[in-house]
């Protein structure tokens, strides 16, 4: 015999009701079938709220009940011929009828028990499963509707019953030993008790029921059909790249649906896993899907460790702490024995070696239960200061990774525990079984779906690694970023597996978010039309309230605003790119902060382009500093407009006139003297320093400024190229001077032995700063490796495209 069980999506609507029979009449002939039906989608719910209406004295249940029996009446009618209609219209009816009595009732005394409700909810499953047998028949099936209450018997439990498996198998057996008919159709969830008292299995209980039948008639296979093409490796809900799982072992299921996934019922498991009946789960809607097997499984053709991820939310932590416990037995039984006598079901324990406290978990429904109970059951110790009252934690869910597997594969807690620490989700408390088959971690609730999502990047080869980016500063390195960002997108996802999707983005004046991700073909438009007036503070707020996996704030202002939020996100496990110097230049108790924060939250901060734009400047000197090496020096040329101001300061081109050409091709600040007052390249020394391990504050550098004081006093930028003009005599000498003497003038910055300093320099032929033409950076390292011949990085050190490519490359260097 086969056993088919039918969900409430399954039993939805006329055409799903058509779909379930030519799945039936179309199985591979195997004998006959057991078919188990649920109640039609939503129905359960509308009959929990009747019996609720009715309960506190609101009539508005009649209205419900209305829609119930609406539902029900169009279905039949749109699903048999009309000459078929009358007969099942009036045995419907008149199910319907009792239905509306016992609400009757239960709306006159205003009170709804749980055996009332129990009464209540069976009707859905006794409606549905009777219209799916009259179908069969009319269809020319040999089938027989049977009441799963007068083969299934439970105690009287009411709400969630248990199966009296002695007395059950024998009346399924029973029955189906005498029955003939090919197809049997029996409502899924309803039982009874010895007395005949209407009782139910749980929602979620259908399933419950097949595999009931399934084990009591030794069933060749237990088929559940639903919604879903089988177990995924996670809640495709939360996790889009989810996949399959096409087979998985008994126990590995019974963990994954015990921690919250909702394809298969928990209990549904056990029965037909005793005696070794397999449950083929499969989609109604696609049937041809191969779902997923489940079996007797060693997982020796599996390539992961993991087989699935699983979650509950809305769970809370029981805690009982207390140095009274210490070396005494017996307070564990006590606590378990206060939650047993109040039927409160216990999902996870962990208990610290120390004995000083046990934390149990348990659904947040039940905790002002549990708290009352426990603190009583300990009243004593309590008024004794032996131990705390009960501390009980709210808002909170579990999620745990399973596989038969993991047992024996080193270093699955460890990936899963940093994969969580990387992104900033804390752990509040973990357990593992002695089977070693489950790892699972109780979380903050609004964590749930980053957690999942990172967990599975982490234990999955997922078609693509996704990163979330914000950025803050659209202007020209902004808009250029998003350029390479948009021209690269299928490379990124081709070759390195990235999904680099920006999810917010912000100037001056607005700020815009993405419900998933920004169309970055026309974010100008999407940011002018849907953008909100721009709040560093908000944008923060509302980057981590979206709390997306793998995030990462890029920032390409100068603005001291923004640096000074930095903090925020790398607390958060939010990992920070930034090509603004303000930050690392700020105070050395701000910058070091920054490092600190990053390091103990997991999160990155990357600011290589504050040096050189897109040179590997930065990078190069955390190696050789990582790596061992003593940094004794370092030369450098770090202002591209500086150079290429003085590469065209040459014949009889005045300085005024190379400083406005400067300006008009983008190499300058707006206004100049940002640029010609050495305080930007001051600042990148400093960065440099620091890097290289020297405590060092801005203004311990020396700045030998080459510009006159009425030039840089000037109280405007008109003003301040006037004055240029009157001290023009002053660059002509400087550069006739180093004419004379074969060389050329060059902004450098110099840092040795612990002092730092910036100031024009005229260097010659034999030194590499004399052939550095345009706006190019040079950066010279002498260190205790490379003492003879310094270490040279040079290159591009200015423009909006080089800068770009340089936090492009950052991004991507948070990802892997």
């Amino acid at each position: 015999m086969q056993v088919l069980k039918f969900g409430g999506t399954s039993m939805g609507s006329t055409r799903a009701i058509e779909q379930v029979c030519n799945i039936i009449l179309h199985l591979k002939p195997q004998g006959r079938f057991a078919i188990v039906a649920s109640a039609m989608s939503g129905v359960t719910d509308k009959l929990i709220r009747c019996g609720q209406l009715a309960a506190k004295g609101q009539d508005q249940y009649k209205t419900v009940l209305q829609e119930i029996e609406t539902l029900h009446l169009n279905t039949i009618r749109t699903l048999f011929p009309i000459t078929a209609q009358s007969g099942i219209i009036s045995q419907v009816k008149k199910k319907l009828n009792t239905l509306e009595t016992l609400c009757d009732g239960i709306f006159q005394v205003e009170e709804l028990s749980k055996r009332s409700l129990d009464k209540i909810m069976s009707f859905g499953e006794l409606v549905s499963s009777y219209m799916l047998a009259e179908k069969l028949k009319q269809l020319g099936a040999p089938a027989a509707w049977k009441d799963s209450r007068e083969l299934i018997v439970t105690d009287a439990y009411f709400g969630s019953a248990h199966v009296n498996f002695l007395a059950t198998n024998h009346q399924v057996a029973e029955y189906f030993q005498e029955e003939k008919a090919d197809y049997v159709v029996l409502p899924g969830f309803v039982a009874a008790t010895a007395e005949g008292e209407t009782t139910t299995l749980g929602r979620g209980g259908s399933d419950y029921t097949a595999a009931i039948v399934a084990a009591a008639v030794n069933a060749e296979v237990l088929d559940i059909w639903t919604d879903v093409s089988g177990m995924m490796t996670a809640d495709p809900r939360l996790v889009s790249q989810a996949i399959p799982i096409p087979h998985i072992s008994y126990e590995e299921a019974m963990e994954l649906s015990h921690f919250g996934a909702k394809v298969i019922y928990p209990p549904t498991i056990q029965p037909v896993m005793t005696k070794r009946i397999p449950i083929w789960i499969k989609n109604t809607f696609a049937p041809e899907d191969h779902g997923t097997l489940i079996h007797v499984h060693d997982g020796h053709n599996r390539s992961y460790p993991v087989t699935g991820i699983s979650g509950i939310q809305h769970i809370a932590l029981l805690t009982l702490e207390g140095s009274g416990m210490i070396g005494i037995p017996g307070f564990s039984r006590r606590l378990f024995d206060a939650l047993l006598q109040e039927r409160i079901n216990v999902i996870l324990i962990t208990q610290s070696s120390s004995e000083h406290s046990i934390t149990v978990g348990i659904h947040e429904t039940d905790m002002l239960k549990a708290k009352t109970i426990v603190d009583s059951e300990f009243a004593q110790e309590i008024q004794e200061k032996q131990i705390e009252p009960l501390i009980v934690e709210r808002d909170l869910c579990i999620v745990a990774v399973v596989g038969d597997k993991m047992k024996n594969h080193h270093g699955t807690s460890g990936k899963l525990f940093g994969a969580l620490g990387r992104n900033g989700v804390n752990v509040r408390a973990i357990a593992q079984g002695s089977t070693e088959k489950n790892i699972s971690a109780v979380i903050n609730r609004p964590d749930i779906k980053k957690a999942l999502n990172v967990i599975h990047e982490a234990f999955f080869e997922t078609p693509l690694k996704q990163v979330n980016v914000f950025i803050a500063g659209v202007g020209n390195v902004g808009s250029k970023l998003l350029e390479q960002l948009q021209q690269q997108h299928s490379y990124l996802e081709k070759e390195l597996g990235l999904q680099i999707r920006v999810a917010g983005i912000a100037n001056s004046k607005k700020m815009l978010f993405g419900h998933e991700t920004i169309n970055i073909t026309d974010w100008k438009a999407q940011l002018a039309a849907a953008g909100e007036n721009t709040d560093i503070w908000t944008f923060v707020q509302k980057i981590k309230s979206l709390n997306l996996r793998n995030s990462v704030f890029v920032d390409n202002t100068a603005s001291g605003d923004v640096a000074a939020v930095y903090g925020e996100f790398l607390q958060h496990g939010i990992s920070v790119v930034t090509c603004n110097k303000i930050a690392c230049a700020s105070d050395y108790a701000y910058y070091k902060q920054l490092k600190e924060l990053a390091r103990r939250y997991n999160a990155l901060f990357l600011f290589e382009t504050n040096v050189g734009a897109g040179l590997p400047v930065i990078n190069t000197l955390n190696d050789l500093v990582r790596s061992g090496d003593k940094v004794n020096s370092i030369e450098a040329v770090l202002s591209g407009s500086l150079n290429y101001v003085f590469n065209h300061f040459v014949n009889d081109v005045s300085f005024r006139e190379v400083v406005k050409a400067a300006q008009d091709e983008g190499y300058t600040e707006p206004d100049p003297r940002i640029d010609l007052s050495g305080t930007d390249v001051m600042r990148k020394i400093l960065i440099l320093a620091r890097e290289s391990g020297a405590v060092m504050e801005l203004t311990d550098i020396v700045n030998n400024s080459f510009l006159p004081e009425a030039a840089l006093e000037a109280p405007s930028v008109p003003d301040f190229y006037e004055q240029l003009d009157v001290h023009a005599n002053h660059f002509r000498q400087l550069r006739q001077h180093a004419d004379a003497a074969g060389k050329r003038l060059k902004f450098v910055a110099t840092y040795r032995n612990g002092k730092a300093s910036v100031g024009l320099q005229a260097v010659g032929p034999e030194h590499p700063f004399y052939q550095l033409e345009g706006k190019d950076n040079i950066v010279l390292y002498t260190t205790n490796r490379y003492a003879q011949q310094p270490l040279i990085v040079k290159g591009a050190g200015a423009g909006a495209d080089v800068t770009a490519s340089g936090i492009f490359a950052d991004i991507i260097r948070t990802a892997r």
